[in-house]
């Protein structure tokens, strides 16, 4: 994840300002705001912009995925191309989503907030969202664990440890 997010740094960071590719990068899944932080230390911004820049873009796909997801799964499903894809995506986030059932607002808040790969943001939204969580819940338990994990990739991006 450190190498695609420093390919972006490099490659954008010529053209545009870091402030924007730190941005651009915090909105793509996987990478999210652990990216963000990444590439922002690398173009050399002050730790407060980079959180703030990453936080942001991090957190704003994140209703848009909560509300309207299983909408457009359904209506991608019995589409020839996009149907495989949509079956495969609700069956890893419905796998990860055993870890936390019972317990779902701390569990939800974990799996987004330690930064391990295949875990944030992106997923957590799409797993309260097919496991039916109440938006609210889901947008407080997410928005936390965005600040766990930003906390713990700041301290090792910005060498505080």
């Amino acid at each position: 994840m450190d190498a695609i997010a420093a390919w972006f740094g490099e490659s954008l960071g010529q053209y545009i300002p870091a402030e924007l590719v730190t941005f651009i990068v915090s909105l793509f899944p996987i990478l999210e705001c652990r990216g963000g932080i990444v590439v922002g230390r690398l173009l050399h911004l002050p730790l407060s912009v980079t959180l703030i820049i990453s936080v942001i873009g991090n957190v704003l796909p994140i209703p848009f995925i909560l509300l309207f997801i299983r909408h457009i799964f359904q209506w991608l499903k019995p589409t020839k191309h996009f149907g495989r894809i949509v079956c495969k995506l609700e069956d890893r986030a419905m796998k990860k989503s055993d870890s936390f059932k019972h317990g779902e607002f701390i569990g939800l808040l974990l799996f987004v907030g330690i930064p391990l790969p295949g875990t944030g943001a992106w997923t957590g939204a799409l797993i309260a969202s097919l496991l039916g969580m109440h938006i609210r819940k889901s947008s407080l338990a997410i928005l936390l664990g965005v600040a766990m994990a930003t906390t713990i990739m700041s301290l090792l991006m910005y060498g505080i440890l």
